[in-house]
C-alpha cells in the first residue's frame, strides 16, 4: 500500500523497516485510540447513547490516529529539509574557497562539517561512509538518493561530477549557489508579499474582535438581559488564544528557514 515508504524512512532519518514502522504506528494508534475512548466514556457515563457513540467513534479515531502518525516521515523529512537550507549557500560558498584554495574534496567536506552546525551532520554522514570503508563517489551518490533537499542535491551532484570526470568544480558550484540565492530571495519575496494579509486577518480576528466584540457582547447583554459569567468569558479568552497561536503556527511555518 506505501511503496515508497522505504525511502521516506531513509530521507527522514529513520533507519528501520516499514514493516516495522507500520507495527509501531498501529500500535501507537491504537493506545491513542483507547486513552481518547476512555475519555469519552467518562464524560458520556450518564448519557443513554453512550455505547452506540464509542462503537461508532472507534474506528473512526482509530483510521484518523493511524494516518497521523503515518505522517511522521514527513514531518522529519521537512524539517531536515529546512536544517539544509538554513545554511546552504553559506556552506556551499566555503566549500567553494576551500577547493579554490586547493584543498582535496574529502578533507573540504571535513571542514564544511565542523564549520557549520545545521546541514555539517548531513556531510558527516558521507565522511562516515567514507571512514567505513565506502569510496567517496558511492558514499556522495547514496547522500543524493536520500538527501530530502533538492538544492543539496545539486551540490552533491556537482561533486560527484568531479570526482568522475576530474574537472574543476569550482565555477560549476558557483553557478549552483548563485541560482539557490535567486530562488531563496524570489521565496522571501513571496513571503514578505504573505504577510500582508496574514497581518490584516491577524489584527481583525486576534486584536479586534476579542476588545471590541467581548465589549459589545457585555453592553448588548445589559439590554437582553443576558447573565455573562466568569465561566463564558474565561472560554472566549480560551478561543481567542487557540485561534492566536494558529496564526502564529501558519505564520512560522510560511517563514523561510534560510538565513539572508
Amino acid at each position: 500500500m506505501y511503496p515508497g515508504l522505504n525511502l521516506k524512512l531513509l530521507q527522514a532519518g529513520m533507519y528501520e523497516e516499514p514493516e516495522e514502522f507500520i507495527k509501531k504506528t498501529l500500535l501507537s494508534a491504537f493506545y491513542m485510540t483507547t486513552g481518547l475512548m476512555m475519555f469519552l466514556a467518562a464524560v458520556l457515563s450518564r448519557s443513554t447513547m453512550m455505547k452506540e457513540v464509542l462503537i461508532f467513534s472507534f474506528p473512526v479515531i482509530f483510521m484518523l490516529m493511524f494516518f497521523y502518525f503515518l505522517k511522521l516521515p514527513d514531518v522529519k523529512i521537512m524539517r531536515r529539509e529546512r536544517e539544509i537550507s538554513r545554511n546552504i549557500v553559506f556552506a556551499g560558498r566555503f566549500l567553494i574557497i576551500e577547493l579554490q584554495s586547493g584543498v582535496p574534496i574529502y578533507n573540504a567536506l571535513v571542514n564544511v562539517s565542523k564549520n557549520f552546525k545545521d546541514i555539517g551532520k548531513y556531510f558527516d554522514e558521507i565522511i562516515g561512509q567514507v571512514d567505513m570503508g565506502t569510496t567517496l563517489e558511492d558514499a556522495v551518490n547514496r547522500e543524493i538518493e536520500l538527501t530530502p533537499s533538492n538544492n543539496f542535491r545539486k551540490i552533491l551532484w556537482q561533486i560527484l561530477n568531479s570526482l568522475k570526470t576530474g574537472a574543476d568544480i569550482g565555477q560549476s558550484l558557483d553557478v549552483v549557489i548563485e541560482q539557490i540565492v535567486r530562488e531563496q530571495t524570489i521565496e522571501s519575496k513571496d513571503y514578505g508579499r504573505k504577510l500582508n494579509p496574514f497581518a490584516m486577518f491577524y489584527m481583525i480576528i486576534a486584536v479586534i474582535m476579542p476588545t471590541l466584540g467581548t465589549t459589545m457582547l457585555i453592553v448588548f447583554s445589559t439590554f437582553i438581559s443576558l447573565k455573562i459569567g466568569l465561566t463564558a468569558l474565561l472560554a472566549l479568552a480560551g478561543v481567542f488564544a487557540v485561534i492566536q497561536l494558529m496564526f502564529v503556527i501558519v505564520i512560522k511555518g510560511q517563514r523561510p528557514s534560510y538565513e539572508m
